[in-house]
């Protein structure tokens, strides 16, 4: 193993939850109640934050999503993308489910529970932008908080390492074209300057300013990367916490009004990350390749780059949009169904590795 795969491996592999990201779901409902509270009492101050756009890009969740999002890509080590040699059935298993089974079966799930079940209990002019944020958040493959669940199910780090950053490579070319597919065939309108406008700047500039800073961390040593990582990853929960607040300020009369909207968008949510994880699961089983290289292909097949899905879904449709809501969704149910996957293929790995004879290192 070269130098850098390993400094890649322990820089990326993570750590077990700690005690802020184990209750995120807790903070992000607290940060509900807060917003939707402030947007009440004083609705000045975030009309004024509303209002501060260029090109339709309100400055300050720009500036929030980038914070968000450039401490985890600073993570992801692209020299580790020779490693998809070494477990070429793993890999194709992800990249079956991230980019032709989840943006799709997701679009499914919106029109049968979106347009048709739930229907009569949603509002019915918000039901193609709940749809869209559900497809939003399904076109973006988890980057950060995969590394968390692969250290949790005991995964292979440089398996995990190599298909964040395989992803993320394809996420740069493919996420525009996926999810203006998907929205077409659903009859929503794709604001196509918008979108790729969204793509330049939420996936490749962050992207390039953090490895870039990735470089010159790395360049002073490990240590020094290693603590850097540490104190500006905090910044990402912040960042999206603050982002929270603003949009249920914005979406708090909304929600007052149908308190019933966020269970009835878990659902398809919920579907999704189990029919993915079972999926990519068993395929890596019948495929023959080893527990520890199917637990990190089924964590990411189930989770979402939800900062993304946020930052997109607000720029495509706005603060105030059934989209923003139904990608704010997603992040209030990551981490407890999440964790219920992790506890799922910890305690079948004995049922796994009865399965067809896995594939040698």
């Amino acid at each position: 193993m070269s130098a850098q795969c390993e400094i890649g491996a322990r820089a990326g592999a993570g750590a077990p939850l700690n005690r802020f990201e184990r209750w995120l779901t807790l903070w992000v409902f607290l940060c509900i109640v807060a917003g939707i509270v402030a947007g009440q009492i004083a609705p000045a101050p975030f009309q004024w934050l509303g209002r501060l756009e260029v090109a339709q890009v309100n400055l300050p969740v720009g500036l929030l999503i980038w914070v968000m999002i450039i401490p985890m890509l600073i993570k992801v080590d692209f020299g580790a993308l020779h490693e998809v040699r070494r477990h070429v059935r793993g890999i194709g298993v992800t990249l079956f489910v991230n980019w032709l089974v989840k943006p799709f079966s997701m679009a499914l799930l919106g029109w049968i529970f979106i347009r048709h079940l739930f229907a009569p209990w949603l509002p019915a002019a918000q039901l193609d932008s709940y749809v869209a944020g559900l497809i939003l958040l399904a076109a973006a493959p988890c980057t950060a908080m995969v590394f968390v669940w692969s250290r949790l199910s005991g995964g292979d780090p440089l398996f995990t390492l190599s298909q964040v950053a395989l992803n993320d490579t394809i996420m740069v070319f493919a996420f525009a074209p996926v999810v203006g597919l998907l929205l077409g065939m659903s009859a929503i309108q794709v604001p196509w300057s918008t979108l790729l406008f969204s793509v330049l700047m939420y996936i490749v500039i962050p992207l390039v300013l953090a490895q870039l800073g990735r470089r010159r961390l790395l360049a002073r040593g490990q240590a020094h990367f290693d603590a850097v990582v540490a104190r500006i990853g905090p910044w990402s929960m912040a960042a999206l916490l603050a982002t929270l607040v603003l949009l249920f300020a914005f979406q708090g009369e909304a929600i007052e009004r149908q308190p019933l909207v966020i269970v009835l968008l878990a659902v398809p949510i919920l579907i999704q990350v189990l029919f993915n994880a079972a999926l990519a699961y068993g395929l890596n089983r019948l495929a023959g390749e080893q527990h520890a290289i199917a637990c990190p292909s089924a964590l990411i097949g189930a989770s979402n780059f939800f900062e993304l899905a946020v930052a997109a879904a607000i720029s495509l449709f706005g603060f105030a949009s059934g989209a923003a809501l139904a990608t704010v969704v997603g992040v209030l149910v990551e981490v407890p169904v999440m964790l219920l996957v992790v506890r799922l293929v910890n305690s079948t790995r004995g049922w796994y590795e009865r399965g067809p004879r896995q594939a040698n290192t």
